[in-house]
Protein backbone atom coordinates (compact mmCIF):
# COMPACT_ATOMS: atom_id res chain seq x y z
CA UNK A 1 0.00 0.00 0.00
CA UNK A 2 1.31 3.45 -0.93
CA UNK A 3 1.76 5.76 2.06
CA UNK A 4 3.40 8.76 0.39
CA UNK A 5 3.60 9.65 -3.30
CA UNK A 6 6.01 12.40 -4.37
CA UNK A 7 5.68 13.93 -7.83
CA UNK A 8 8.18 16.37 -9.40
CA UNK A 9 9.16 17.80 -6.02
CA UNK A 10 11.67 20.63 -5.85
CA UNK A 11 13.07 23.09 -3.32
CA UNK A 12 15.02 26.24 -4.16
CA UNK A 13 16.64 28.33 -1.43
CA UNK A 14 18.77 30.82 -3.31
CA UNK A 15 20.06 27.81 -5.24
CA UNK A 16 18.30 24.60 -6.18
CA UNK A 17 18.66 21.88 -3.54
CA UNK A 18 16.78 19.29 -5.57
CA UNK A 19 14.25 19.28 -8.41
CA UNK A 20 11.93 16.92 -10.30
CA UNK A 21 12.04 14.34 -7.50
CA UNK A 22 9.46 11.57 -7.86
CA UNK A 23 9.25 8.76 -5.31
CA UNK A 24 6.75 6.33 -3.82
CA UNK A 25 6.96 5.19 -0.20
CA UNK A 26 5.04 2.03 0.67
CA UNK A 27 4.30 0.14 3.87
CA UNK A 28 7.38 -1.55 5.28
CA UNK A 29 9.86 0.44 3.18
CA UNK A 30 13.25 1.09 4.77
CA UNK A 31 14.69 3.96 2.73
CA UNK A 32 18.17 5.43 3.18
CA UNK A 33 18.41 9.09 2.14
CA UNK A 34 21.93 10.03 1.06
CA UNK A 35 23.39 13.40 0.03
CA UNK A 36 26.31 15.64 0.93
CA UNK A 37 25.97 18.18 3.74
CA UNK A 38 23.68 21.07 2.82
CA UNK A 39 22.12 19.31 -0.17
CA UNK A 40 18.56 19.13 1.14
CA UNK A 41 18.13 15.93 3.16
CA UNK A 42 16.68 17.67 6.22
CA UNK A 43 14.61 19.94 3.98
CA UNK A 44 13.08 16.93 2.19
CA UNK A 45 12.18 15.33 5.53
CA UNK A 46 10.57 18.64 6.53
CA UNK A 47 8.49 18.59 3.35
CA UNK A 48 7.30 15.06 4.14
CA UNK A 49 6.49 16.03 7.74
CA UNK A 50 4.63 19.16 6.56
CA UNK A 51 6.93 21.50 8.48
CA UNK A 52 8.35 22.91 5.23
CA UNK A 53 6.69 23.87 1.95
CA UNK A 54 8.33 22.70 -1.28
CA UNK A 55 8.92 25.17 -4.10
CA UNK A 56 7.43 22.91 -6.78
CA UNK A 57 5.70 19.57 -7.06
CA UNK A 58 3.19 17.63 -4.99
CA UNK A 59 3.16 15.22 -2.05
CA UNK A 60 0.14 12.95 -1.65
CA UNK A 61 -0.29 11.20 1.69
CA UNK A 62 -2.57 8.28 2.52
CA UNK A 63 -5.73 9.28 4.40
CA UNK A 64 -5.11 9.54 8.15
CA UNK A 65 -1.35 8.99 7.77
CA UNK A 66 0.67 9.58 10.96
CA UNK A 67 4.27 10.72 10.52
CA UNK A 68 6.84 10.67 13.35
CA UNK A 69 9.64 13.13 12.65
CA UNK A 70 12.85 12.71 14.69
CA UNK A 71 14.90 15.89 14.23
CA UNK A 72 18.62 16.21 14.83
CA UNK A 73 18.31 18.48 17.88
CA UNK A 74 15.99 19.06 20.80
CA UNK A 75 14.23 22.46 20.45
CA UNK A 76 15.89 25.00 22.74
CA UNK A 77 12.58 25.67 24.49
CA UNK A 78 12.39 22.01 25.54
CA UNK A 79 15.85 21.70 27.08
CA UNK A 80 14.51 22.51 30.56
CA UNK A 81 12.17 19.52 30.38
CA UNK A 82 13.15 16.13 31.71
CA UNK A 83 13.58 13.27 29.28
CA UNK A 84 10.39 11.67 30.62
CA UNK A 85 8.34 14.85 30.33
CA UNK A 86 9.45 15.47 26.75
CA UNK A 87 8.22 12.03 25.72
CA UNK A 88 4.99 12.43 27.72
CA UNK A 89 4.30 15.79 26.03
CA UNK A 90 4.09 14.01 22.67
CA UNK A 91 0.79 12.43 23.76
CA UNK A 92 -2.45 14.41 23.37
CA UNK A 93 -3.38 16.06 26.71
CA UNK A 94 -6.42 13.83 27.18
CA UNK A 95 -4.24 10.73 26.82
CA UNK A 96 -1.31 11.95 28.87
CA UNK A 97 -3.32 11.82 32.11
CA UNK A 98 -4.26 8.14 31.95
CA UNK A 99 -1.79 6.60 29.47
CA UNK A 100 1.51 7.80 30.89
CA UNK A 101 2.49 4.12 31.20
CA UNK A 102 3.18 4.24 27.46
CA UNK A 103 6.18 6.49 28.16
CA UNK A 104 7.72 3.81 30.38
CA UNK A 105 7.12 1.19 27.70
CA UNK A 106 8.72 3.32 24.95
CA UNK A 107 11.76 4.18 27.06
CA UNK A 108 12.17 0.56 28.09
CA UNK A 109 12.07 -0.56 24.44
CA UNK A 110 14.86 1.92 23.73
CA UNK A 111 16.89 0.66 26.74
CA UNK A 112 16.92 4.01 28.54
CA UNK A 113 18.14 3.56 32.15
CA UNK A 114 15.67 4.72 34.79
CA UNK A 115 18.34 7.08 36.17
CA UNK A 116 17.99 9.17 32.98
CA UNK A 117 14.18 9.47 33.09
CA UNK A 118 13.93 12.56 35.26
CA UNK A 119 17.11 14.40 34.32
CA UNK A 120 16.74 17.71 32.43
CA UNK A 121 17.57 17.28 28.77
CA UNK A 122 20.14 20.06 28.89
CA UNK A 123 22.17 17.94 31.34
CA UNK A 124 22.14 14.87 29.10
CA UNK A 125 24.45 13.99 26.23
CA UNK A 126 23.47 14.53 22.63
CA UNK A 127 22.93 10.78 22.31
CA UNK A 128 20.35 10.68 25.13
CA UNK A 129 18.65 13.78 23.76
CA UNK A 130 18.35 12.03 20.39
CA UNK A 131 16.91 8.96 22.11
CA UNK A 132 14.31 11.15 23.85
CA UNK A 133 13.20 12.57 20.49
CA UNK A 134 12.93 9.07 19.05
CA UNK A 135 10.77 7.90 21.96
CA UNK A 136 8.56 10.99 21.64
CA UNK A 137 7.99 10.25 17.96
CA UNK A 138 7.37 6.53 18.46
CA UNK A 139 4.84 6.98 21.28
CA UNK A 140 2.45 8.61 18.79
CA UNK A 141 2.26 5.27 16.88
CA UNK A 142 3.31 6.66 13.47
CA UNK A 143 2.87 4.90 10.14
CA UNK A 144 6.06 6.54 8.83
CA UNK A 145 9.16 7.29 10.90
CA UNK A 146 11.58 9.98 9.67
CA UNK A 147 15.03 9.78 11.25
CA UNK A 148 17.50 12.63 10.64
CA UNK A 149 21.05 11.53 11.50
CA UNK A 150 19.93 9.22 14.35
CA UNK A 151 23.44 7.86 15.07
CA UNK A 152 25.02 11.25 15.80
CA UNK A 153 26.53 11.28 19.31
CA UNK A 154 25.88 7.53 19.77
CA UNK A 155 28.60 5.07 20.73
CA UNK A 156 28.75 1.61 19.17
CA UNK A 157 26.66 0.04 21.92
CA UNK A 158 23.82 2.52 21.41
CA UNK A 159 24.10 2.18 17.62
CA UNK A 160 23.73 -1.57 18.04
CA UNK A 161 20.68 -1.09 20.26
CA UNK A 162 19.15 1.31 17.71
CA UNK A 163 19.74 -1.16 14.88
CA UNK A 164 18.04 -3.92 16.87
CA UNK A 165 15.14 -1.61 17.78
CA UNK A 166 14.57 -0.69 14.13
CA UNK A 167 14.72 -4.35 13.12
CA UNK A 168 11.97 -5.12 15.66
CA UNK A 169 9.55 -2.45 14.41
CA UNK A 170 6.19 -3.68 13.07
CA UNK A 171 6.67 -4.78 9.49
CA UNK A 172 4.13 -2.31 8.07
CA UNK A 173 5.88 0.79 9.50
CA UNK A 174 7.90 2.67 6.86
CA UNK A 175 11.20 4.33 7.79
CA UNK A 176 13.22 7.02 6.02
CA UNK A 177 16.65 7.59 7.54
CA UNK A 178 19.44 10.03 6.73
CA UNK A 179 22.87 9.07 7.98
CA UNK A 180 26.57 9.45 7.24
CA UNK A 181 27.20 6.08 8.92
CA UNK A 182 27.60 3.72 5.97
CA UNK A 183 27.57 0.54 8.06
CA UNK A 184 24.37 1.68 9.78
CA UNK A 185 22.67 2.35 6.45
CA UNK A 186 23.65 -1.10 5.23
CA UNK A 187 22.20 -2.66 8.37
CA UNK A 188 18.81 -0.89 8.54
CA UNK A 189 17.76 0.00 4.99
CA UNK A 190 16.63 -1.92 1.92
CA UNK A 191 16.31 1.00 -0.54
CA UNK A 192 18.57 4.01 -1.19
CA UNK A 193 17.72 7.46 -2.55
CA UNK A 194 20.68 9.56 -3.69
CA UNK A 195 19.27 13.08 -3.49
CA UNK A 196 20.68 15.38 -6.16
CA UNK A 197 20.09 18.82 -7.60
CA UNK A 198 18.55 17.05 -10.57
CA UNK A 199 18.14 13.42 -11.63
CA UNK A 200 18.05 11.93 -8.13
CA UNK A 201 18.36 8.16 -8.23
CA UNK A 202 16.66 5.36 -6.27
CA UNK A 203 18.01 1.83 -5.97
CA UNK A 204 16.26 -1.15 -4.37
CA UNK A 205 19.29 -2.16 -2.28
CA UNK A 206 21.15 -0.83 0.82
CA UNK A 207 23.82 1.86 0.60
CA UNK A 208 27.00 -0.05 -0.30
CA UNK A 209 25.33 -1.97 -3.14
CA UNK A 210 23.48 1.16 -4.23
CA UNK A 211 26.72 3.16 -4.33
CA UNK A 212 28.22 0.64 -6.77
CA UNK A 213 25.08 0.82 -8.90
CA UNK A 214 25.17 4.63 -8.77
CA UNK A 215 28.78 4.77 -9.94
CA UNK A 216 27.94 2.39 -12.79
CA UNK A 217 24.91 4.49 -13.77
CA UNK A 218 26.97 7.70 -13.72
CA UNK A 219 29.69 6.06 -15.82
CA UNK A 220 27.04 4.94 -18.31
CA UNK A 221 25.69 8.49 -18.45
CA UNK A 222 29.19 9.81 -19.08
CA UNK A 223 29.74 7.33 -21.93
CA UNK A 224 26.33 8.12 -23.40
CA UNK A 225 27.03 11.87 -23.31
CA UNK A 226 30.43 11.40 -24.95
CA UNK A 227 28.86 9.22 -27.65
CA UNK A 228 26.13 11.80 -28.29
CA UNK A 229 28.68 14.60 -28.65
CA UNK A 230 30.78 12.47 -30.98
CA UNK A 231 27.68 11.69 -33.05
CA UNK A 232 26.87 15.41 -33.24
CA UNK A 233 30.42 16.14 -34.37
CA UNK A 234 30.25 13.51 -37.12
CA UNK A 235 26.84 14.72 -38.34
CA UNK A 236 28.02 18.33 -38.53
CA UNK A 237 31.17 17.24 -40.35
CA UNK A 238 29.08 15.23 -42.82
CA UNK A 239 26.65 18.14 -43.26
CA UNK A 240 29.50 20.56 -43.99
CA UNK A 241 30.83 18.28 -46.75
CA UNK A 242 27.38 17.88 -48.33
CA UNK A 243 26.81 21.63 -48.19
CA UNK A 244 30.01 22.32 -50.12
CA UNK A 245 29.17 19.71 -52.74
CA UNK A 246 25.55 20.84 -52.98
CA UNK A 247 26.51 24.51 -53.30
CA UNK A 248 29.13 23.85 -55.96
CA UNK A 249 26.87 21.51 -57.95
CA UNK A 250 23.64 23.46 -57.40
CA UNK A 251 21.93 20.31 -56.06
CA UNK A 252 18.82 21.17 -54.09
CA UNK A 253 18.64 17.54 -52.90
CA UNK A 254 22.06 17.72 -51.27
CA UNK A 255 21.23 21.05 -49.66
CA UNK A 256 18.01 19.55 -48.28
CA UNK A 257 20.02 16.59 -46.95
CA UNK A 258 22.45 19.04 -45.35
CA UNK A 259 19.60 20.78 -43.56
CA UNK A 260 18.24 17.45 -42.33
CA UNK A 261 21.64 16.39 -40.94
CA UNK A 262 22.09 19.76 -39.22
CA UNK A 263 18.63 19.56 -37.64
CA UNK A 264 19.35 16.03 -36.44
CA UNK A 265 22.65 17.16 -34.92
CA UNK A 266 20.92 20.07 -33.19
CA UNK A 267 18.26 17.74 -31.78
CA UNK A 268 20.80 15.24 -30.40
CA UNK A 269 22.91 18.05 -28.94
CA UNK A 270 19.90 19.64 -27.21
CA UNK A 271 18.85 16.30 -25.70
CA UNK A 272 22.35 15.27 -24.60
CA UNK A 273 22.88 15.61 -20.84
CA UNK A 274 26.29 15.48 -19.17
CA UNK A 275 26.88 12.98 -16.38
CA UNK A 276 26.12 14.15 -12.85
CA UNK A 277 28.91 16.17 -11.27
CA UNK A 278 28.59 16.54 -7.50
CA UNK A 279 29.21 20.01 -6.13
CA UNK A 280 31.81 19.18 -3.51
CA UNK A 281 31.42 20.56 -0.01
CA UNK A 282 35.16 21.27 -0.06
CA UNK A 283 38.35 19.33 -0.55
CA UNK A 284 39.99 17.38 2.24
CA UNK A 285 43.69 17.07 1.55
CA UNK A 286 46.43 15.96 3.92
CA UNK A 287 50.16 15.52 3.54
CA UNK A 288 53.06 13.51 4.90
CA UNK A 289 56.28 15.43 5.27
CA UNK A 290 58.16 12.18 5.95
CA UNK A 291 60.82 11.21 8.47
CA UNK A 292 63.84 8.91 8.59
CA UNK A 293 63.04 7.79 12.13
CA UNK A 294 61.76 4.21 12.30
CA UNK A 295 59.97 4.53 15.65
CA UNK A 296 58.05 7.79 15.88
CA UNK A 297 56.43 7.13 19.25
CA UNK A 298 57.47 4.67 21.97
CA UNK A 299 55.22 3.71 24.89
CA UNK A 300 56.96 1.88 27.71
CA UNK A 301 54.48 0.60 30.31
CA UNK A 302 52.67 3.94 30.31
CA UNK A 303 49.89 4.14 32.89
CA UNK A 304 46.78 5.79 31.48
CA UNK A 305 44.57 7.27 34.18
CA UNK A 306 41.16 8.90 34.44
CA UNK A 307 40.92 12.61 35.35
CA UNK A 308 40.40 11.57 38.99
CA UNK A 309 43.69 9.64 38.98
CA UNK A 310 42.13 6.16 38.78
CA UNK A 311 44.18 3.68 36.73
CA UNK A 312 42.43 2.75 33.49
CA UNK A 313 45.08 0.56 31.85
CA UNK A 314 48.77 0.07 31.16
CA UNK A 315 50.02 0.22 27.58
CA UNK A 316 52.84 -2.29 27.84
CA UNK A 317 55.64 -1.76 25.31
CA UNK A 318 54.24 -0.31 22.11
CA UNK A 319 55.72 1.44 19.09
CA UNK A 320 54.24 3.62 16.37
CA UNK A 321 56.38 3.45 13.23
CA UNK A 322 56.33 5.01 9.78
CA UNK A 323 53.17 4.16 7.88
CA UNK A 324 51.28 2.82 10.90
CA UNK A 325 47.61 3.75 10.94
CA UNK A 326 46.63 2.58 14.40
CA UNK A 327 43.01 2.56 15.54
CA UNK A 328 42.33 2.66 19.29
CA UNK A 329 39.44 0.38 20.21
CA UNK A 330 37.53 0.37 23.47
CA UNK A 331 34.18 1.09 25.06
CA UNK A 332 33.32 4.64 26.10
CA UNK A 333 35.15 5.66 29.26
CA UNK A 334 38.02 3.20 28.88
CA UNK A 335 40.57 5.96 28.23
CA UNK A 336 41.14 6.14 24.48
CA UNK A 337 41.04 9.94 24.42
CA UNK A 338 43.29 10.06 27.51
CA UNK A 339 46.04 8.22 25.63
CA UNK A 340 45.69 10.55 22.63
CA UNK A 341 46.04 13.54 24.97
CA UNK A 342 49.07 12.06 26.75
CA UNK A 343 50.88 11.56 23.45
CA UNK A 344 49.93 15.07 22.32
CA UNK A 345 51.28 16.47 25.58
CA UNK A 346 54.53 14.52 25.12
CA UNK A 347 54.97 15.95 21.63
CA UNK A 348 54.62 19.41 23.15
CA UNK A 349 57.22 18.59 25.81
CA UNK A 350 54.68 18.43 28.65
CA UNK A 351 54.73 14.65 29.27
CA UNK A 352 57.67 12.45 30.25
CA UNK A 353 56.06 9.01 29.97
CA UNK A 354 56.17 8.90 26.16
CA UNK A 355 59.28 8.88 23.96
CA UNK A 356 59.02 10.81 20.70
CA UNK A 357 61.50 10.89 17.84
CA UNK A 358 63.00 14.34 17.36
CA UNK A 359 61.85 14.43 13.74
CA UNK A 360 58.14 13.92 14.53
CA UNK A 361 55.96 16.77 13.28
CA UNK A 362 52.52 16.21 14.83
CA UNK A 363 49.03 17.38 13.95
CA UNK A 364 46.24 16.92 16.50
CA UNK A 365 42.48 17.24 16.16
CA UNK A 366 40.07 16.38 18.97
CA UNK A 367 36.47 15.24 18.61
CA UNK A 368 35.03 18.67 19.47
CA UNK A 369 37.45 20.58 17.16
CA UNK A 370 38.39 22.62 20.22
CA UNK A 371 41.72 23.48 18.56
CA UNK A 372 39.68 25.98 16.54
CA UNK A 373 39.00 29.32 18.22
CA UNK A 374 35.32 29.87 17.42
CA UNK A 375 35.69 33.64 17.92
CA UNK A 376 38.42 33.90 15.28
CA UNK A 377 37.72 34.00 11.56
CA UNK A 378 38.88 31.27 9.16
CA UNK A 379 41.09 33.88 7.48
CA UNK A 380 42.78 34.76 10.77
CA UNK A 381 43.15 31.09 11.73
CA UNK A 382 45.17 30.50 8.57
CA UNK A 383 47.14 33.72 8.10
CA UNK A 384 48.16 34.17 11.74
CA UNK A 385 49.38 30.61 12.17
CA UNK A 386 51.11 30.09 8.81
CA UNK A 387 53.42 32.11 6.62
CA UNK A 388 51.14 32.43 3.61
CA UNK A 389 49.81 35.56 2.00
CA UNK A 390 46.20 36.68 1.97
CA UNK A 391 45.63 35.66 -1.63
CA UNK A 392 46.83 32.09 -1.11
CA UNK A 393 44.95 31.88 2.19
CA UNK A 394 41.68 32.77 0.50
CA UNK A 395 42.37 30.21 -2.21
CA UNK A 396 43.06 27.30 0.14
CA UNK A 397 40.06 28.23 2.31
CA UNK A 398 37.77 28.27 -0.72
CA UNK A 399 39.18 24.91 -1.78
CA UNK A 400 38.33 23.52 1.67
CA UNK A 401 34.70 24.62 1.32
CA UNK A 402 34.85 27.93 3.19
CA UNK A 403 33.38 30.45 0.75
CA UNK A 404 34.75 33.96 0.33
CA UNK A 405 31.69 35.29 2.16
CA UNK A 406 32.37 33.05 5.19
CA UNK A 407 36.12 33.57 5.41
CA UNK A 408 35.82 36.73 7.52
CA UNK A 409 32.98 35.39 9.67
CA UNK A 410 33.52 33.86 13.11
CA UNK A 411 34.40 30.15 12.93
CA UNK A 412 31.54 29.47 15.33
CA UNK A 413 29.09 30.52 12.60
CA UNK A 414 30.32 27.81 10.20
CA UNK A 415 28.44 24.55 9.77
CA UNK A 416 29.83 21.41 11.40
CA UNK A 417 31.04 20.16 8.03
CA UNK A 418 32.79 23.44 7.24
CA UNK A 419 34.51 23.47 10.64
CA UNK A 420 35.68 19.88 10.13
CA UNK A 421 37.12 20.71 6.71
CA UNK A 422 38.78 23.85 8.09
CA UNK A 423 40.36 21.73 10.84
CA UNK A 424 41.74 19.30 8.25
CA UNK A 425 43.11 22.21 6.20
CA UNK A 426 44.95 23.57 9.24
CA UNK A 427 46.39 20.13 9.93
CA UNK A 428 47.72 19.94 6.37
CA UNK A 429 49.30 23.39 6.58
CA UNK A 430 51.29 22.19 9.59
CA UNK A 431 53.09 19.79 7.18
CA UNK A 432 52.99 16.90 9.66
CA UNK A 433 54.29 13.35 9.46
CA UNK A 434 52.16 12.05 12.35
CA UNK A 435 48.42 12.59 12.94
CA UNK A 436 46.53 12.29 16.23
CA UNK A 437 42.82 12.16 15.34
CA UNK A 438 40.02 11.77 17.90
CA UNK A 439 36.71 11.06 16.13
CA UNK A 440 37.77 12.85 12.92
CA UNK A 441 34.60 11.86 11.03
CA UNK A 442 32.31 13.80 13.37
CA UNK A 443 30.41 16.32 11.20
CA UNK A 444 31.77 14.89 7.93
CA UNK A 445 29.38 13.64 5.29
CA UNK A 446 30.11 10.42 3.38
CA UNK A 447 31.99 12.34 0.70
CA UNK A 448 34.22 13.86 3.38
CA UNK A 449 34.78 10.55 5.14
CA UNK A 450 35.86 8.89 1.91
CA UNK A 451 38.18 11.80 1.09
CA UNK A 452 39.78 11.60 4.54
CA UNK A 453 40.21 7.82 4.20
CA UNK A 454 41.88 8.28 0.83
CA UNK A 455 44.23 11.01 2.08
CA UNK A 456 45.34 9.04 5.14
CA UNK A 457 46.06 5.90 3.15
CA UNK A 458 47.56 7.22 -0.08
CA UNK A 459 50.23 9.39 1.59
CA UNK A 460 51.37 6.65 3.97
CA UNK A 461 51.11 9.06 6.92
CA UNK A 462 51.44 7.59 10.39
CA UNK A 463 48.46 8.20 12.62
CA UNK A 464 46.78 7.16 15.86
CA UNK A 465 43.04 7.60 15.74
CA UNK A 466 39.77 6.96 17.57
CA UNK A 467 36.53 6.47 15.67
CA UNK A 468 33.07 4.99 16.22
CA UNK A 469 32.53 4.83 12.46
CA UNK A 470 32.86 1.14 11.59
CA UNK A 471 33.43 1.61 7.87
CA UNK A 472 36.01 4.34 8.43
CA UNK A 473 38.13 2.42 10.93
CA UNK A 474 37.99 -0.71 8.78
CA UNK A 475 39.12 1.19 5.68
CA UNK A 476 41.87 3.24 7.34
CA UNK A 477 43.40 1.04 10.03
CA UNK A 478 46.33 -1.30 9.42
CA UNK A 479 46.95 -1.90 13.15
CA UNK A 480 44.49 -2.07 16.04
CA UNK A 481 45.01 -1.51 19.77
CA UNK A 482 42.17 -2.66 22.04
CA UNK A 483 41.72 -1.50 25.63
CA UNK A 484 40.71 -4.70 27.45
CA UNK A 485 40.53 -4.70 31.21
CA UNK A 486 43.64 -2.95 32.48
CA UNK A 487 45.73 -3.67 29.38
CA UNK A 488 46.21 -2.30 25.89
CA UNK A 489 46.32 -5.30 23.57
CA UNK A 490 47.23 -5.37 19.87
CA UNK A 491 44.74 -7.37 17.76
CA UNK A 492 44.76 -8.28 14.08
CA UNK A 493 41.21 -7.12 13.32
CA UNK A 494 38.56 -4.84 14.84
CA UNK A 495 35.74 -7.30 14.19
CA UNK A 496 35.71 -9.04 17.60
CA UNK A 497 35.58 -5.66 19.32
CA UNK A 498 32.82 -4.40 17.02
CA UNK A 499 30.71 -7.51 17.63
CA UNK A 500 31.20 -7.24 21.37
CA UNK A 501 30.19 -3.57 21.47
CA UNK A 502 27.23 -3.89 19.12
CA UNK A 503 25.84 -6.85 21.10
CA UNK A 504 26.62 -5.48 24.57
CA UNK A 505 23.43 -5.34 26.65
CA UNK A 506 22.38 -1.95 28.09
CA UNK A 507 23.93 -1.09 31.42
Amino acid sequence: MTLINIQNLGVTLGETLFADLSLTLSKGDRLGLVAANGRGKTTLLGCLAETYDPTTGDITRARGLKIGNVAQYVPEAALDQTLYDLVLSALPPDQADYESWRVDVALDELSVPYAQFHQPLQELSGGWQRTALLAAAWITEPDVLLLDEPTNHLDLQRIGLLQNWLAALPREVAVIVTSHDRAFLDAVTTRTLFLREERSRVFQVPYSQARIALDEADAADERRFANDLNKVKQLRKQAAKLKNVGTNSGSDLLLTKTKQLTERADKIEAAAKPAHSERGAGDIRLTNSGTHAKALITLDELEVTAPDGRLLYRTGKKWITRGDRIVLLGANGTGKTQLIRRIDAALRGEETGVKCAASVVPAYSDQHLSQLDERATPMAAVTEAFDIGDQRARGVLAGAGVSIQMQDTAIGALSGGQRARLAMLILRLQAPNFYLLDEPTNHLDIEGQEALEDELTKHGAACLLVSHDRQFLRNVGNRYWWVQGKKLEEVESPEAFLRQEMDRPPS
